[in-house]
């Protein structure tokens, strides 16, 4: 009886421990949180902050690739030009994994509530070095 106790406790265990985020993964959905807000208030440099400011920024969106930080802000502005278009954003996060110090797998959806249209698709699978000022 002990042995079976003991082994419901530390599955119990475990499964809370998988529940728990590590400080990285929510400075990670609290970036996506940032990029959430700063989207439904319509504005993009801001919404931008959450990428990588970096010529060698690879984005992949329904246009193909596109390569840098500001080509991929000039693309935004351009398919997302005003609040009709840009709708309101929610983010679905399915996976947050650690594949090293400082870099994460993120993968999930996104939605746009829009009076243009509703869309939505995934968050391609990428990993990124978390940046101290989030």
């Amino acid at each position: 009886m002990k042995k079976v106790f003991f082994i419901c406790l530390s599955c119990m265990l475990f499964s809370i421990a998988g529940f728990t985020q590590s400080a990285e993964e929510k400075a990670i959905l609290g970036i996506l949180d940032r990029q959430t807000q700063a989207w439904n208030r319509g504005d993009l440099e801001a919404f931008m902050k959450g990428y990588w400011e970096n010529d060698s920024l690879m984005y992949i969106g329904k246009g193909g690739v596109t390569y840098g930080y500001t080509s991929t802000l000039n693309s935004y502005k351009r398919n997302y030009g005003d609040t009709a278009r840009m709708g309101k954003l929610k983010f679905e996060i399915l996976h947050v994994k650690g594949l090293g110090p400082g870099y994460y797998l993120v993968v999930g959806k996104w939605f746009l509530k829009r009076s243009a249209g509703d869309v939505g698709g995934i968050i391609p699978s990428s990993s990124k070095k978390l940046r101290e000022n989030g």
